[in-house]
């Protein structure tokens, strides 16, 4: 997939589950794709709703082509995973371990996005579901 297709804005709705403690939160808002020279910048912002509050939440990713192949980074440019639709990744965060899948629909019109994090620090599920705007 040509990931420049994906330029655009987007909604973003994302269920995190705490499997340690039970407790359960949603985010709400917005994912902005831009090109730029290098490849995308996508930038989220949203809400999370969790244990009755509401905070304010963003962050900044790149998606660049390295050696033939694309690579989602952080916004401060480490490497996070390889970014290939449909087919598993892993990270590892410090002692924590994110096995995850990007999944976009063949008409450019929804993606999702699943991570299972397990380890010391965290043990959770990660659904987005991002639909064009």
């Amino acid at each position: 997939m040509n990931p420049y297709g994906l330029v655009g804005e987007w909604t973003l709705a994302r269920r995190v589950a705490d499997r340690r403690s039970g407790g359960y939160g949603r985010v709400s808002g917005a994912l902005i794709v831009s090109a730029e020279a290098e490849g995308l910048v996508l930038a989220e912002s949203g809400t999370l709703l969790w244990d009755g509050n509401r905070l304010p939440v963003s962050r900044v990713s790149r998606l660049r082509s390295i050696d033939g192949e694309w690579w989602m980074l952080f916004e401060d440019g480490r490497l996070f995973h390889r970014w290939t639709p449909g087919v598993p990744v892993v990270h590892p965060c410090g002692a924590d371990l994110y096995d995850g899948i990007v999944d976009v629909d063949r008409d450019g019109t929804r993606m999702r996005t699943l991570w299972d994090v397990h380890g010391p620090s965290k043990e959770q599920r990660l659904i987005t579901r991002f639909t064009r705007v």
